[in-house]
């Protein structure tokens, strides 16, 4: 392990690569910490200090900005506006015939997406800029600190000064953006995940020295021996795969014989990802947003108000845990069948003379993978609801917060992007030296 960590350096492409996407890690967490324009930079950092309540509201956010968000920096927005417009982008696929199209049309249509993704970004990023920048002027961003100086976290309220604020952010998320783009580029691995992996990884001593804090030693340690069980658990899980095997049938093309091989369609457990985590805890955001912006200044609120800020603003009650896992189960559903149609797998699988030993080609293939994939599904989407509580539960065990990093959204990333990183590293060692980092 260690002389193939050793290889890495003594290749000067690859330690070119890695000292590259090194570079760009270090400037995006740089401006993680510059304030934006007029933010009153004393009154962030005493609202911070001051163990602000910011559960099950803001904290997707602030955890892919890597904290950057709650400070309001240039980086606010971090790269949720781009991991929102490439979801967005894949589900206009299913309603756009258009998008469909040039999905199809190979590297040719996947430019016009990724385009069609950067405009949308922007659009976000002027959006959420916007938003956060309104909570940050009414004392919003940080519900139930009684700290005086979270009502005046912007030192000029001007027309001009709130333009110069939006567009500073919504600038930070296009550099993110070219920041990631540049890692696929140049560097090693998928730039955006690489920025999504660093921003959560940010967080984690944060986090746990939180747990220390609260609970002590004792707890501290018995969370990092489960969090490696849990790790354990969810490197095995994102691995397992099913495998239908597929015989392509021996062709004659001129003077050259093609196919006569045998390979398999690779069918994951998790074939949806941390999407469906996203998905469920952006919608069930939406009922606090909407209730915090409702509430009576003298504290008489709606009783709707008041149901919800008992029951969704927060996830230590049953109905908030049982709503968030039916939720991911549902989200996991809809989204592989939008990313994975048995009839297309089916229909290349009969023009390139392939078929499955013992199903006819056709529509009893495409029946067949709907078959499989329908079953292996459901052990996916109830191991990502599993996972997903896990913060949850955390929240009412040992006081943490809902950004606990072995769990969620955090370990599916982390893991995730860490697995796909090392396998680069390890294709580009076998490119060169015959023998890769793992064994």
């Amino acid at each position: 392990m260690f002389r193939a960590v050793a290889r890495i350096f003594r290749t000067p492409d690859l330690r070119r690569k890695i000292g590259f996407t090194l570079g760009i890690v270090a400037l995006f967490r740089l401006g993680s910490f510059i304030p934006a324009p007029f933010v009153d930079f004393g009154n962030v950092q005493a609202c911070l200090a001051g163990n602000a309540n910011t559960e099950g509201l803001y904290d997707l956010i602030n955890l892919f900005s890597g904290g950057a968000l709650l400070q309001l920096s240039i980086f606010a927005l971090g790269i949720m506006p781009y991991i929102t417009a490439s979801i967005i982008v894949q589900l206009l696929r299913v309603v756009i015939p258009h998008f469909e199209t040039l999905y199809k049309e190979g590297q040719a249509g996947q430019s016009k997406l990724t385009q069609y993704t950067r405009y949308l970004t922007i659009a976000l990023g002027v959006l959420q800029s916007t938003t956060l920048i309104t909570v940050a002027r009414s004392g919003a961003l940080f519900p139930g600190n009684n700290v005086a100086a979270c009502n005046q976290l912007v030192s000029n309220e001007s027309i001009p000064a709130m333009l110069l604020m939006v567009i500073t952010m919504t600038a930070g998320t296009g550099l993110i953006m070219w920041f990631g783009e540049l890692i696929t580029e140049r560097g090693v691995g998928n730039g955006m995940s690489l920025l999504i992996f660093t921003s959560i990884a940010a967080t984690f001593p944060t986090a746990l020295w939180n747990i220390q804090v609260a609970r002590g030693w004792e707890i501290f340690i018995l969370v990092i021996l489960v969090g490696l069980v849990i790790m354990t658990a969810v490197v095995f899980v994102e691995q397992s795969q099913r495998r239908i095997p597929v015989q392509y049938a021996k062709r004659m093309v001129g003077r050259r014989t093609y196919g006569g091989n045998n390979t398999y369609i690779p069918i994951k457990v998790n074939m949806a990802g941390v999407v469906p985590v996203i998905f469920a805890s952006s919608l069930l955001y939406l009922p606090a947003l909407i209730a915090q912006f409702n509430q009576s200044p003298d504290g008489n609120n709606p009783e709707w108000v008041t149901w919800i800020q008992t029951y969704f603003a927060t996830g230590d009650n049953g109905l908030y845990m049982l709503v968030y896992f039916l939720l991911i189960v549902g989200f996991t559903y809809f989204y592989v069948a939008i990313t994975f149609n048995p009839e297309d797998v089916a229909d290349n699988m009969k023009k390139y003379g392939g078929f499955i030993p013992g199903i006819r080609a056709g529509r009893p293939t495409a029946e067949y993978l709907d078959y499989v994939l329908t079953r292996v599904t459901l052990p996916g989407s109830l191991y990502l609801g599993i996972v997903a509580l896990i913060p949850l539960f955390a929240l009412s065990l040992v006081q943490a917060n809902q950004n606990f990093p072995f769990g969620g959204a955090s370990i599916l990333i982390i893991v995730g992007v860490g697995l796909e990183t090392v396998k680069q590293i390890d294709s580009q060692l076998q490119q060169r030296h015959y023998e890769g980092l793992l064994r």
